[in-house]
């Protein structure tokens, strides 16, 4: 192995292990990705400067609402100092992957058997508290 491939494989950023509690599907975490790097964060051009590796360990380390604010935040600041149609355009897949991201934090539809089963619960209690209530009356 030479001393450039040497210099290469250290260069060359880790994939970050994808966490297993952020509930995202694999096309959807690359949909938010690639949706990232045209919006304007793209870490893995600037894969050979010393310090982006850093950045970019970090960026990936963020929960997904912390991307999102990111995101809809570096969208929102340009096109409030200068509110023009380029800018309007230009910002406008940024706030995408911030939307993306944000909708990603708020997690999975649940089933509609778990909603039933909720519902079933609350109107239960709500039917035991109704009849405490009742027999507190008749006392």
């Amino acid at each position: 192995m030479s001393a450039q491939d040497e210099q290469f494989q250290a260069a060359a950023p880790e994939p970050a292990a994808p966490s297993a509690d952020d509930g995202m599907t694999w096309w959807y975490r690359w949909l938010c990705r690639i949706a990232g790097v045209i919006g304007g964060m793209s870490p893995f051009c600037c894969q050979f400067i010393e310090f982006a590796n850093a950045v970019s360990a970090r960026a990936d380390k963020l929960r997904a609402w912390q991307k999102a604010a990111f995101y809809c935040g570096m969208a929102v600041f340009p096109v409030m100092l200068s509110l023009t149609l380029t800018t309007l355009f230009g910002n406008a897949i940024a706030f995408a992957t911030g939307v993306l991201y944000g909708l990603s934090a708020l997690g999975k539809k649940g089933d509609a058997i778990s909603y039933a089963r909720i519902h079933q619960q609350q109107k239960q209690m709500d039917e035991e508290k109704l009849t405490g209530t009742l027999e507190g009356q008749a006392l």
